[in-house]
Protein backbone atom coordinates (compact mmCIF):
# COMPACT_ATOMS: atom_id res chain seq x y z
CA UNK A 1 0.00 0.00 0.00
CA UNK A 2 1.59 3.22 -1.33
CA UNK A 3 1.43 6.08 1.26
CA UNK A 4 -0.26 9.38 0.44
CA UNK A 5 2.11 11.91 0.94
CA UNK A 6 0.79 15.12 3.77
CA UNK A 7 0.29 18.09 2.22
CA UNK A 8 2.24 21.20 3.15
CA UNK A 9 1.34 22.76 6.00
CA UNK A 10 0.83 26.00 3.78
CA UNK A 11 -1.82 24.36 1.67
CA UNK A 12 -4.07 24.12 4.76
CA UNK A 13 -3.23 27.80 5.84
CA UNK A 14 -4.33 28.58 1.71
CA UNK A 15 -7.54 26.45 1.79
CA UNK A 16 -8.42 28.53 5.12
CA UNK A 17 -8.41 31.91 3.58
CA UNK A 18 -9.32 30.96 -0.05
CA UNK A 19 -12.33 28.76 0.64
CA UNK A 20 -14.68 31.97 1.30
CA UNK A 21 -14.35 34.07 -1.95
CA UNK A 22 -14.23 30.97 -3.84
CA UNK A 23 -17.39 29.73 -2.00
CA UNK A 24 -18.92 32.86 -3.45
CA UNK A 25 -18.05 32.54 -7.10
CA UNK A 26 -15.69 35.20 -6.74
CA UNK A 27 -11.95 33.21 -7.44
CA UNK A 28 -10.81 29.95 -8.06
CA UNK A 29 -11.99 26.41 -9.15
CA UNK A 30 -14.53 25.29 -8.54
CA UNK A 31 -14.53 22.93 -5.24
CA UNK A 32 -15.66 20.09 -5.11
CA UNK A 33 -15.10 19.95 -1.32
CA UNK A 34 -11.44 19.87 -0.95
CA UNK A 35 -10.87 22.75 0.00
CA UNK A 36 -13.76 23.33 2.03
CA UNK A 37 -12.83 20.23 3.70
CA UNK A 38 -9.29 21.32 4.07
CA UNK A 39 -10.37 24.61 5.59
CA UNK A 40 -12.23 22.40 8.10
CA UNK A 41 -9.02 20.32 9.23
CA UNK A 42 -10.03 17.22 6.94
CA UNK A 43 -7.09 16.75 4.90
CA UNK A 44 -6.95 15.05 1.48
CA UNK A 45 -4.81 14.56 -1.39
CA UNK A 46 -4.65 16.75 -3.82
CA UNK A 47 -4.86 19.68 -2.45
CA UNK A 48 -1.60 21.18 -3.37
CA UNK A 49 -2.64 21.06 -6.96
CA UNK A 50 -5.88 22.90 -6.33
CA UNK A 51 -4.01 25.59 -4.57
CA UNK A 52 -1.90 25.92 -7.81
CA UNK A 53 -5.74 26.84 -9.55
CA UNK A 54 -5.93 30.01 -8.02
CA UNK A 55 -3.61 31.52 -10.29
CA UNK A 56 -3.67 35.16 -9.35
CA UNK A 57 -2.33 34.19 -6.14
CA UNK A 58 -0.28 31.22 -7.16
CA UNK A 59 1.75 34.41 -8.99
CA UNK A 60 2.28 35.88 -5.61
CA UNK A 61 3.23 32.54 -3.92
CA UNK A 62 5.72 31.71 -6.49
CA UNK A 63 7.29 35.45 -6.17
CA UNK A 64 7.97 35.42 -2.41
CA UNK A 65 8.72 31.60 -2.34
CA UNK A 66 11.66 32.69 -5.01
CA UNK A 67 13.21 35.49 -2.83
CA UNK A 68 12.63 33.20 0.23
CA UNK A 69 14.14 29.90 -1.35
CA UNK A 70 11.25 27.90 0.14
CA UNK A 71 8.29 26.43 -1.71
CA UNK A 72 5.37 28.40 -2.62
CA UNK A 73 3.20 26.31 0.04
CA UNK A 74 5.84 26.80 2.36
CA UNK A 75 3.71 27.58 5.32
CA UNK A 76 5.64 31.11 5.71
CA UNK A 77 5.15 32.25 2.46
CA UNK A 78 1.18 31.61 2.37
CA UNK A 79 1.29 33.52 5.88
CA UNK A 80 3.30 36.03 3.68
CA UNK A 81 0.93 36.64 1.50
CA UNK A 82 -2.41 36.89 3.09
CA UNK A 83 -1.14 38.55 6.17
CA UNK A 84 2.25 40.52 4.99
CA UNK A 85 4.57 38.56 7.47
CA UNK A 86 7.89 39.63 6.97
CA UNK A 87 9.05 37.46 3.61
CA UNK A 88 6.63 39.68 1.70
CA UNK A 89 8.94 42.45 2.22
CA UNK A 90 12.17 40.21 1.14
CA UNK A 91 10.91 40.49 -2.32
CA UNK A 92 12.56 42.96 -5.09
CA UNK A 93 10.31 45.94 -5.61
CA UNK A 94 11.65 44.89 -9.38
CA UNK A 95 11.39 41.57 -9.59
CA UNK A 96 8.01 41.99 -8.25
CA UNK A 97 6.51 44.77 -10.66
CA UNK A 98 7.80 42.97 -13.40
CA UNK A 99 5.31 40.11 -12.27
CA UNK A 100 2.77 41.99 -11.85
CA UNK A 101 3.40 43.94 -15.44
CA UNK A 102 3.61 40.41 -16.98
CA UNK A 103 0.96 38.21 -15.37
CA UNK A 104 -1.86 40.81 -15.04
CA UNK A 105 -1.50 42.92 -17.87
CA UNK A 106 -5.08 42.48 -19.17
CA UNK A 107 -6.52 42.88 -15.87
CA UNK A 108 -8.89 46.14 -16.49
CA UNK A 109 -9.19 48.98 -13.84
CA UNK A 110 -6.26 48.05 -11.92
CA UNK A 111 -4.22 51.41 -10.44
CA UNK A 112 -1.12 48.97 -9.23
CA UNK A 113 -0.46 52.26 -7.10
CA UNK A 114 3.45 52.23 -6.23
CA UNK A 115 4.47 49.12 -7.91
CA UNK A 116 8.36 48.86 -8.21
CA UNK A 117 8.89 51.88 -6.17
CA UNK A 118 11.04 51.96 -3.35
CA UNK A 119 8.78 51.66 0.41
CA UNK A 120 6.08 51.46 -2.17
CA UNK A 121 3.85 47.83 -2.92
CA UNK A 122 4.24 45.15 -1.13
CA UNK A 123 3.52 41.60 -2.82
CA UNK A 124 0.79 40.69 -0.50
CA UNK A 125 -3.13 40.14 -0.77
CA UNK A 126 -3.79 43.95 0.02
CA UNK A 127 -1.94 44.79 -2.91
CA UNK A 128 -4.16 42.67 -4.94
CA UNK A 129 -7.35 43.63 -3.46
CA UNK A 130 -6.30 47.71 -3.62
CA UNK A 131 -4.24 48.08 -6.50
CA UNK A 132 -4.93 45.15 -8.96
CA UNK A 133 -8.67 44.56 -8.61
CA UNK A 134 -11.09 47.60 -10.13
CA UNK A 135 -12.77 48.59 -6.80
CA UNK A 136 -10.35 50.98 -5.92
CA UNK A 137 -10.60 53.07 -9.08
CA UNK A 138 -14.19 52.95 -8.80
CA UNK A 139 -14.15 53.99 -5.46
CA UNK A 140 -11.81 57.31 -6.31
CA UNK A 141 -14.19 57.84 -9.40
CA UNK A 142 -17.35 58.27 -6.96
CA UNK A 143 -19.74 57.52 -5.83
CA UNK A 144 -18.60 53.77 -5.53
CA UNK A 145 -21.38 52.25 -5.07
CA UNK A 146 -20.72 49.06 -3.16
CA UNK A 147 -17.25 49.41 -3.87
CA UNK A 148 -15.66 50.45 -0.01
CA UNK A 149 -17.85 47.63 1.09
CA UNK A 150 -16.16 44.86 -1.25
CA UNK A 151 -12.77 46.48 -0.78
CA UNK A 152 -13.37 45.87 3.28
CA UNK A 153 -14.75 42.42 3.01
CA UNK A 154 -12.05 41.35 0.40
CA UNK A 155 -9.41 42.92 2.47
CA UNK A 156 -7.54 40.53 5.18
CA UNK A 157 -9.33 41.71 8.07
CA UNK A 158 -8.90 41.30 11.86
CA UNK A 159 -11.09 41.32 14.69
CA UNK A 160 -11.60 40.08 18.46
CA UNK A 161 -14.52 37.49 19.49
CA UNK A 162 -16.77 38.88 21.84
CA UNK A 163 -18.97 35.70 21.92
CA UNK A 164 -20.22 32.92 19.77
CA UNK A 165 -23.19 30.79 19.32
CA UNK A 166 -21.89 27.63 17.21
CA UNK A 167 -20.95 29.03 13.54
CA UNK A 168 -21.52 32.43 14.53
CA UNK A 169 -19.13 34.48 16.54
CA UNK A 170 -19.40 38.51 16.93
CA UNK A 171 -16.40 40.42 16.61
CA UNK A 172 -15.31 43.63 17.30
CA UNK A 173 -13.35 44.49 14.41
CA UNK A 174 -12.47 48.20 12.51
CA UNK A 175 -13.90 48.94 9.55
CA UNK A 176 -12.15 50.42 5.99
CA UNK A 177 -13.58 53.83 5.78
CA UNK A 178 -13.29 56.75 2.77
CA UNK A 179 -13.94 60.54 3.29
CA UNK A 180 -13.88 61.12 -0.50
CA UNK A 181 -10.18 61.44 -0.60
CA UNK A 182 -8.17 58.73 1.75
CA UNK A 183 -8.42 55.45 2.45
CA UNK A 184 -8.27 54.70 6.27
CA UNK A 185 -9.55 52.52 9.27
CA UNK A 186 -12.71 53.54 11.39
CA UNK A 187 -13.37 53.24 15.12
CA UNK A 188 -14.10 49.79 16.26
CA UNK A 189 -17.72 48.04 15.78
CA UNK A 190 -19.34 44.56 16.31
CA UNK A 191 -19.91 41.98 13.13
CA UNK A 192 -21.21 39.05 12.96
CA UNK A 193 -19.43 36.54 10.79
CA UNK A 194 -19.12 33.01 10.37
CA UNK A 195 -16.50 30.63 11.16
CA UNK A 196 -15.85 27.68 14.37
CA UNK A 197 -12.57 29.19 14.72
CA UNK A 198 -11.62 31.27 17.84
CA UNK A 199 -12.81 31.58 21.75
CA UNK A 200 -14.25 34.63 23.20
CA UNK A 201 -11.06 37.10 23.64
CA UNK A 202 -9.38 35.69 20.90
CA UNK A 203 -7.81 37.76 18.01
CA UNK A 204 -9.23 35.89 14.34
CA UNK A 205 -8.51 37.11 10.54
CA UNK A 206 -11.42 37.83 8.58
CA UNK A 207 -11.94 37.12 4.35
CA UNK A 208 -15.35 37.55 3.21
CA UNK A 209 -17.01 37.94 6.75
CA UNK A 210 -15.55 34.50 7.66
CA UNK A 211 -12.75 33.66 10.21
CA UNK A 212 -9.93 32.12 8.80
CA UNK A 213 -7.60 31.68 11.67
CA UNK A 214 -6.54 32.76 15.36
CA UNK A 215 -3.52 35.56 15.01
CA UNK A 216 -1.00 35.09 17.60
CA UNK A 217 0.43 38.30 18.40
CA UNK A 218 3.12 38.60 15.66
CA UNK A 219 1.01 37.41 12.63
CA UNK A 220 -1.78 40.61 14.27
CA UNK A 221 1.04 42.88 14.31
CA UNK A 222 2.26 42.04 11.03
CA UNK A 223 -1.51 42.10 9.26
CA UNK A 224 -1.88 45.61 10.91
CA UNK A 225 1.13 47.15 9.80
CA UNK A 226 0.80 45.18 6.41
CA UNK A 227 -2.66 47.09 6.13
CA UNK A 228 -1.51 50.53 7.07
CA UNK A 229 1.61 50.02 4.70
CA UNK A 230 -0.87 49.36 2.10
CA UNK A 231 -3.44 52.44 2.75
CA UNK A 232 -0.80 54.53 2.92
CA UNK A 233 0.78 53.44 -0.23
CA UNK A 234 -2.54 53.96 -1.97
CA UNK A 235 -3.40 57.19 -0.16
CA UNK A 236 -0.18 58.61 -1.47
CA UNK A 237 -0.89 57.66 -5.03
CA UNK A 238 -4.03 59.83 -5.00
CA UNK A 239 -2.46 62.89 -3.50
CA UNK A 240 0.13 62.57 -6.35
Amino acid sequence: MTAVAAPPAGAVTFARYAVPPNELGYCGPDDDGLLSGAAAGLVGPGLAERARGFDGAWAYLELIAAAAGADPLDDAVVQAYWLGTPPAGRVDPTAFAAMVRARFAGQTGGSWDGLGEPGGAVPTHGFHVFAVYPWLRVLRAGPGGPALEVLDRCRIGWGRVLARAGQRAVVRTRPLTWDGSRLGLGPPGERVVTGDRGRRGDWVSLHWDRICDVLPPRRLAALRASTAHQLDVSNRARAS
